[in-house]
């Protein structure tokens, strides 16, 4: 990395790159009969490999948490939705099979439920984004929870609020404490007006960070992002997909009609949240360049998700955008593999999980050119375009549009590569480093 301060490429020595690949359990065979529609619609599942389609499941260490007490603290937490409480939720459910106890300190909320293993502090909407919550515990009523519960290691997936009262009750409790680094606060402040934030907003979550015994990372090019910020002691916890849920079978025209989307026609997905700092604004207006081209192909976008523009986003724009809003379950398996690109305009995002998921259904995927998303889109499961220039996301989309053959070999590749991000793998990894830290503060006591 050009430019990276000398302390900062130092401390890229430290860094620990926890997760590797692994393969989940595909289907072991294609089905017969596909259907003509898909030769000429997008990836299908008779287009695929049959390499990519059999069991390829390979034993991974089982790591044990017996013994462990968890506790996991974030501002956000189901119900919720977002690619954030869909991760934590499944952390806190692979660490219970391993053995561990775990308990989640988070945020109250309206639509919650009472449950074992979750404490909710009083919080309140976020002002720029309602769906979110705000929640300013005392670091003593945290510290005196830890106590009693008998924690072992506390995680925070957030700086603010909740993470921020863990931090001080974990040093005064003498439990070991990590973090995860899940959002681009500074790059979200200028969407939010908040722009006059990023210098001191680095200066923050620096602090906030290097108080842990580890920051863990989506990505390596986050991590590398945060080390020239001179975060110290950083480590690569990755994503992994379903290739189950998320897969090419679950492909059905009825899915199609039931949003009045033809069965001839292209279909451009974007799912996620509906938010200013999402991109969308390049996704409409290249909707609106592609329309204008003669030989540009019959298309809609369909954006599946909630969030705070999701309103203004109806109200402006037309028919050729459709608006499915929150989709879960088979249903959203259904949405993406019944479309035929993936579009992932996002620069802010610290990991695009529905990109995985857009991969391991068959899509090629179109993102924003960013470190990231290069490092989660290999070549030739898709194309990068310049971030905040519709025409060329346009111009992607037209390529893509006009050769089926080329979104087969796309979306066989894609497929291929998510079938290689088992969560069983990605979790022993994690966990595997859970007790490196535990270890090592066994050693200092």
């Amino acid at each position: 990395m050009t430019g990276m301060p000398r302390g900062a490429r130092a401390v890229r020595s430290r860094r620990m790159s926890i997760v590797s690949g692994a393969t989940s359990s595909p289907l072991a065979s294609l089905p017969k009969g596909v259907p003509p529609w898909s030769v000429t619609t997008g990836a299908d599942a008779a287009s695929l490999p049959l390499q990519a389609m059999r069991d390829e499941r390979r034993e991974t260490p089982f790591v044990s948490l017996e013994g462990m007490r968890l506790a996991l603290v974030s501002d956000t937490y189901l119900p919720q939705l977002n690619g954030v409480t869909r991760t934590l939720a499944r952390l806190v459910t692979s660490a219970k099979s391993r053995g561990a106890e775990v308990e989640v300190f988070t945020t109250s909320d309206p639509s919650a439920k009472d449950e074992d293993g979750i404490r909710r502090e009083s919080s309140i909407p976020f002002w720029g984004y309602p769906q979110l919550r705000l929640a300013a515990p005392r670091a003593r009523d945290i510290e005196r929870a830890l106590r009693c519960w008998g924690a072992t290691l506390v995680h925070a997936a957030t700086p603010f609020g909740m993470g921020l009262a863990a931090r001080h009750a974990a040093r005064r409790a003498n439990v070991p404490f990590v973090t995860s680094y899940h959002t681009h606060f500074v790059a979200y402040a200028h969407f939010y007006q908040l722009g006059w934030l990023a210098h001191p907003g680095w200066r923050f979550l620096r602090w906030f960070h290097n108080g842990g015994k580890r920051t863990y990372c989506p990505t390596a090019a986050v991590a590398g992002e945060l080390e020239a910020q001179g975060f110290e002691r950083t480590a690569v916890w990755g994503r992994g997909v379903d290739a189950s849920v998320f897969s090419p079978l679950h492909r059905t025209l009825e899915a199609r009609r039931a949003l009045g989307i033809g069965d001839r026609e292209l279909l451009v997905l974007y799912v996620g949240r509906v938010a200013r700092e999402k991109g969308l604004d390049d996704v409409f207006e290249a909707m609106r360049l592609l329309r204008a081209l003669p030989d540009a192909p019959s298309c809609r976008l369909l954006v599946v998700g909630d969030g705070p523009y999701l309103e203004p986003c109806r109200q402006r724009e037309g028919e050729h955008v459709v608006f499915a809003g929150r989709r879960t379950g088979v249903e959203l398996s259904q949405l993406f593999a019944s479309a035929d690109l993936f579009v992932f305009p996002s620069t802010t995002d610290t990991f695009g999980n529905v990109t995985l998921e857009a991969m391991a259904s068959g899509l090629p995927v179109i993102a924003a050119d960013s470190g990231v998303n290069r490092e989660l889109v290999a070549e030739g499961a898709g194309s990068w375009y310049p971030a905040g220039v519709p025409t060329a996301l346009a111009t992607h989309i037209a390529r893509w549009g006009r050769e089926p053959a080329l979104r087969r070999r796309g979306g066989a590749r894609g497929r291929e590569l998510a079938l290689g991000r088992s969560w069983e793998h990605i979790f022993d990894e994690l966990f595997r480093d859970y007790r490196r830290v535990l270890a090592k503060d066994a050693v200092r006591r």
